[in-house]
């Protein structure tokens, strides 16, 4: 007999949400504490303009886990090109800050980076853009093509990449295949809120000899990847040249987009990579892993960038 639950919510934890489950099995069935990953929206929300002149526009709504909101959004508005650089940001106001965004957002730790936070309504942030940021709104529309269903077509996706994408440098990185077979492992033990829900995606970044540096985990694998990019930019530590970026699930145009804005030079995925993702990567020249799971990976570009043992 097939299993089946009802669930009744009891608590929240972090990014985790503590139910009761009826769960059956063959023929009898009993009440359990289980835990689910928490899905809430959030919107992101830009202030712009002279300082006597501030317009306020909100520019995307995502399903997201809660935590490190701050990261998300500003990861969202680097990939996406309405920023450059973490200094383009003057004041971040979120309702959900984590011990990690209050610490990397610390007045006294950051002397030309983003000197304020304030306390915003639940489940929005509002990034404020120094008043010297000119923001194209009509650009903006244009631009948010990824996250949507219009139906834009492979070959205008990559043009608009290539037309907000910083400048590349060549790429240099290269890592051991010795390296790659461990970083899924090192990637599973760290992954705490997966190990309590089993319902959540995660982007992780790892050294050429395959330590890992950073990582965050995320219902959408969008808005892991951006938390992930948001840290790196708020510690000012982009672009990411130096990294190999894993992602938990499969890799795509979107994900790849989100890679090449931030400089990051190799991306390995535990499914597949989609046919655009293939071609951002030979179009960015980013190498490109898939299916790196239980001893063997493909390649889909940037071969000779991975060192047989």
């Amino acid at each position: 007999m097939k299993a089946a639950e009802t669930i009744s919510i009891r608590a929240e934890m972090a990014g985790a949400a503590e139910v009761t489950v009826r769960r059956f099995a063959e023929s009898a069935s009993t009440d359990v504490p289980d835990s689910v990953a928490v899905e809430e929206p959030l919107e992101i929300r830009i202030e712009y303009g002279p300082r006597d002149v501030r317009a306020t526009k909100s520019i995307s709504v995502t399903m997201r886990t809660p935590g490190s909101d701050a990261e998300l959004a500003v990861g969202f508005l680097l990939t996406e090109g309405v920023i450059r650089d973490a200094d383009d940001v003057d004041t971040i106001a979120s309702s959900n800050f984590s011990p990690d965004d209050a610490s990397r957002l610390d007045p006294e730790s950051h002397d030309d980076s983003i000197l304020r936070t304030k306390r915003g309504a639940p489940n929005i942030v509002t990034v404020e853009l120094r008043p010297h940021i000119e923001v194209n709104t009509a650009a903006l529309a244009r631009n948010f093509y990824t996250t949507s269903s219009c139906g834009v077509c492979g070959k205008a996706s990559l043009l608009a990449l290539r037309a907000v994408c910083p400048a590349r440098l060549a790429n240099t990185f290269t890592i051991e295949a010795e390296a790659l077979h461990r970083i899924p492992g090192l990637l599973r033990v760290n992954q705490n809120v997966f190990q309590q829900t089993g319902g959540l995606h995660a982007a992780a970044l790892f050294d050429c000899a395959g330590g890992l540096d950073s990582m965050r985990e995320d219902v959408g694998r969008h808005n892991a990847l951006d938390k992930l990019i948001g840290a790196a930019a708020l510690a000012d530590r982009l672009p990411l040249r130096d990294r190999i970026l894993l992602l938990s699930g499969r890799s795509s145009f979107e994900l790849l987009q989100k890679a090449v804005m931030s400089g990051i030079p190799m991306v390995a995925a535990v499914g597949a990579p989609s046919s655009l993702a293939i071609e951002v990567a030979k179009d960015f020249d980013v190498t490109l892993i898939g299916f790196l799971r239980e001893g063997h990976f493909n390649v889909y570009h940037g071969a000779e960038r991975v060192q047989a043992s």
